[in-house]
């Protein structure tokens, strides 16, 4: 009792000094922080950080990925920009630890996740099934260039810095359809939300300044032309 006593502490600590001070107010997003537990997508070697505001590298057993995941209050601050709404069809571009898939799939309709390395496909698998999560697709592929299983989406959520949003991604959205990335090279990337408006046209949002691990295969502009 003692111990799960602590670990409630550290939940609410979390949300109260780390995601509220990061302007994150909604509370249909506070909520979903105390419904999916954080402590159950983080690999056990780093489970007493679970609440901690740092990002976890994804170590599974005596495997480094290399890939990590998102702090806290960067997950629910995407989260809130994104207003994800019942019956959204969501695309997550990198599953990880299948915490990110979890939450947005407490919100949307369904989730399509794409993963591009087999073993953190299988660990992401793994914690959302034990979550009981059942409307979330985890794909092994490479989608950094997007997904076109599915396509258009309601909401396209990527995990890794692009150094450009690929216009192929804008594609993949429905018209009022909502895309967050980091982009960016280090040590500038920009969090953004970027809204197709039109079949045509799309308006961008900078949120804040961050810096996250870069897509694998992230795709780069073409240099200059003359």
């Amino acid at each position: 009792m003692h111990v799960e006593l602590d670990i409630e502490q550290a939940r609410f600590n979390m949300v109260e000094q780390q995601v509220r001070t990061w302007d994150v107010l909604d509370s249909a997003v506070l909520d979903l922080l105390y419904i999916v537990k954080r402590e159950h997508f983080v690999p056990p070697a780093y489970r007493a950080l679970a609440f901690a505001d740092m990002e976890i590298p994804l170590r599974v057993e005596d495997w480094d990925s290399g890939e990590s995941m998102w702090s806290p209050k960067l997950e629910a601050r995407f989260l809130q920009e994104l207003a994800v709404r019942s019956g959204d069809r969501v695309l997550e571009i990198g599953t990880g630890s299948g915490y990110m898939a979890a939450l947005l799939a407490h919100q949307a309709d369904e989730v399509a996740s794409v993963e591009i390395e087999p073993r953190l496909k299988a660990f992401g698998e793994d914690n959302l099934r034990r979550a009981g999560v059942h409307n979330v697709r985890v794909t092994l592929a490479d989608a950094s260039h997007g997904f076109v299983e599915g396509a258009p989406y309601d909401v396209i959520v990527v995990t890794g810095s692009l150094p450009v949003v690929p216009p192929l991604l804008i594609d993949q959205l429905k018209v009022g359809g909502r895309l967050a990335a980091i982009v960016g090279d280090e040590p500038a990337m920009v969090a953004q939300i970027t809204t197709r408006i039109t079949d045509a046209g799309y308006d961008t949002l900078n949120l804040f300044e961050t810096s996250v691990k870069s897509l694998r295969n992230a795709p780069r502009p073409s240099g200059f032309k003359f």
